[in-house]
């Protein structure tokens, strides 16, 4: 998973969740702690996110990441880029489909298919 994929996870997890752990981050975004560690820091530092910090229940200290006007604009913008990205990969996959249908039509593998 890219540095953007990773960070756009952040920031759309994070603005429902913001009190999740780095480690919960990590497991529901499937990348290393490390990644995650990386990716938040990197969110900070662009005005992204910021963190607050409290002592929960067991006297820990914790963190809820939540995001800024800026974060909230990053993530709207990196939302329009993924689903521009997603089109296309959509539109490659129709093609191909379609490609393979007349293929396996053509050589009798297979009846038409209603769409």
């Amino acid at each position: 998973m890219s540095d953007d994929r990773t960070s756009y996870g952040l920031l759309k997890t994070l603005e429902d969740n913001p009190s999740l752990s780095q480690r919960d981050l990590a497991k529901r975004l499937g990348v290393s702690l490390g990644k995650v560690n990386f990716c938040l820091n990197a969110l900070i530092e662009k005005g992204c996110l910021k963190v607050n910090n409290f002592r929960n229940s067991d006297n820990k200290l914790a963190y809820a990441y939540l995001l800024t006007p800026q974060g909230v604009e990053q993530k709207a913008r990196m939302t329009v880029e993924f689903l521009q990205i997603k089109v296309q990969e959509y539109e490659r996959l129709r093609a191909e489909i379609e490609e393979l249908q007349h293929e396996a039509k053509r050589r009798g593998l297979m009846e038409d298919i209603h769409e």
